[in-house]
């Protein structure tokens, strides 16, 4: 029993040590959002509440347009999110249990998608929006969220899950009258929902930190998401103003923190039950 005790606090101070290199950051980004520029530097790991004051958060809401950048990444979240699960949905389920002509190539070439890097077709995309006339609108921000490495990863998760669902089911469904269709969206759809929260969870990680496609497609202030509204918060000279960075900065983790703290046991639950059958 008292050795049980002994490895029990040994994991747990295990644990507590791998997580530092983790949490520290993040706790410091949060405290130091409280702070002036010069407290942050001259000893980062002071705190005194007494001095803890919200005059960043209230800065870049009153000098700098984040409030209208915040919009602009969250409408683009709320189309990205729903549109990549659905499609990622019914390809996975087709990909799964259906049988048809170059499905295994069809998949094949999903799972390419991943594996080639963004830089790599940059151009011909940004050729390709610039003759639809689409630079500094968040068309090509969107769409290329949806058809992104991501929406690859969505498709194959997808595809795992439904391959691990009992045939059974579908036949059972079927002998009820049910079309394909019918058995994917009254049996199999309902049953996914720990795999459509981790697809959705993936979906808002790359649309809320995606950095690259804005970089190359926005180029207006207003138009601006999130990522880069970080890095408008510098003066004359271009020196940054990190007080008003880290407040920025908090805003933005706050959202991703309380999504994973909400569906943590969903999302684990996916992953472990998609594994790497078929």
């Amino acid at each position: 029993m008292r050795t049980n005790l002994y490895w029990h606090l040994l994991l747990v101070a295990i644990l507590l040590l791998v997580s530092v290199p983790f949490v520290v950051p993040i706790a410091w980004m949060f405290l130091s959002s409280f702070k002036t520029g010069a407290e942050i530097f001259s000893n980062p790991f002071q705190i005194e509440f007494a001095k803890l004051s919200l005059d960043n958060f209230r800065e870049i809401f009153v000098k700098y347009p984040f409030a209208h950048q915040y919009l602009n990444s969250l409408y683009i979240l709320a189309i990205v999110i729903p549109i990549t699960t659905l499609l990622s949905a019914l390809a996975g389920y087709a990909f799964a249990r259906l049988r048809f002509w170059g499905r295994d190539v069809l998949f094949i070439l999903t799972l390419g998608a991943m594996m080639i890097p963004s830089e790599l077709t940059a151009v011909p995309q940004f050729v390709l929006f610039k003759n639809l006339g689409a630079i500094n609108t968040h068309l090509p921000v969107i769409l290329l969220q949806i058809f992104s490495a991501t929406g690859a990863l969505a498709v194959f998760l997808m595809r795992q899950h439904f391959i691990t669902l009992p045939k059974e089911l579908e036949e059972a469904g079927r002998v009820d009258g049910l079309s394909h269709w019918g058995v994917y969206w009254y049996i199999m759809l309902p049953l996914s929902r720990p795999a459509l929260v981790t697809v959705a969870i993936f979906a808002m990680l790359n649309s809320w930190n995606d950095y690259f496609n804005p970089l190359i497609y926005l180029n207006s202030e207003p138009k601006l998401t999130l990522p880069l509204a970080l890095q408008r918060f510098t003066d004359p000279l271009g020196g940054v103003f990190w007080n008003l960075t880290l407040a920025g900065s908090t805003l933005v983790a706050i959202p991703i923190l309380l999504l994973f703290l909400l569906a943590q046991r969903q999302f684990v639950a996916s992953l472990a039950s998609s594994g790497m059958k078929g």
